[in-house]
């Protein structure tokens, strides 16, 4: 079944003068929807809400509510955990809204591309960290950040693998790839040093023995990502597996960083974006 869909922003969080924005894709029925909560990639530091625009009409459309948020970035504000405590907050607020989009509180799983979905594994591994909610939402204290499950589409799984990847990168001079310029900066603007990023990493905080949520994950990456290594991939899998956790890990043969959104109609984007939507239908009901 094909739903139409209504987008529309909607301002969810306030920082002094500036406003925050989700953008709300909802299927037009009756419902009750599952509902998912998107992040958008970009090194924590770059991109908006209307990043994966195509994952997002693809779930609507299966009759799913999509809500794509913008957060503080370190260019203009803070840098760890600002951003995780805007997305708590935003889960929250959601969750405190379910009926207005015609979902349910316990209807809710998170979703996220490149940093985007390193943000939404650790948040769901942390709904308690007290660091990440920090934002009390009013008229509604009781209500949690817990998600049914997570997609990552090529997450930055260790920043901390990541940014000395790229380091080694440059120090071998050129040429090398442009990622290394793209990202060296935003790691150190976001994250300032590399204790925070080993902290935020979620196989060392599941190495080290902290007892954290353990949702049902969809992972999916090209094997030519180079913005992604694959022993950072492989570290986490075999990380949360052993925790007990479940990954659904489907790697796609040749394909590069963003090869859902930058192939849009190619086999591989149209079975990726299948995936997820048989992922969503089946953990969230």
């Amino acid at each position: 079944m094909s739903y139409e869909i209504k987008v529309e922003d909607v301002e969810y969080i306030r920082h002094g003068g500036t406003g925050y924005l989700a953008t709300l894709y909802r299927p037009q029925g009756a419902g009750p929807f599952p509902m998912i909560v998107e992040l958008h990639g970009g090194a924590w530091c770059r991109s908006d809400r209307h990043g994966d625009k195509v994952i997002h009409e693809a779930l609507a459309k299966t009759g799913v509510v999509v809500a794509a948020l913008d957060w503080r970035q370190p260019m203009a504000g803070p840098g760890y955990p600002a951003s995780f405590q805007d997305i708590h907050y935003g889960i929250r607020w959601l969750k405190s809204r379910a009926a207005d989009f015609r979902s349910r509180a316990d209807l809710v799983g998170s979703m996220g591309n490149s940093s985007g979905g390193h943000q939404a594994m650790l948040l769901a591994m942390r709904p308690f960290d007290a660091r990440y909610s920090a934002l009390p939402l009013a008229g509604a204290p009781g209500i949690d950040a817990t998600v049914k499950c997570v997609i990552m589409t090529s997450p930055v799984i260790d920043p901390l693998g990541r940014y000395r990847y790229a380091k080694d990168l440059k120090a071998k001079g050129q040429p090398y790839p442009p990622l290394v310029d793209e990202v060296l900066p935003c790691h150190d603007a976001y994250w300032k040093t590399e204790e925070a990023m080993d902290e935020g990493a979620p196989a060392s905080a599941l190495e080290r023995g902290e007892k954290m949520q353990l949702p049902p994950v969809l992972y999916l990456q090209g094997t030519e990502d180079a913005a992604h290594p694959r022993p950072h991939l492989d570290r986490f899998v075999a990380a949360y597996r052993k925790a007990g956790g479940v990954v659904d890990l489907e790697l796609f043969d040749g394909e590069g960083q963003g090869f859902i959104m930058r192939k849009v109609g190619s086999p591989s984007s149209d079975r990726a974006l299948d995936m997820i939507v048989e992922f969503v239908h089946k953990q969230i009901r």
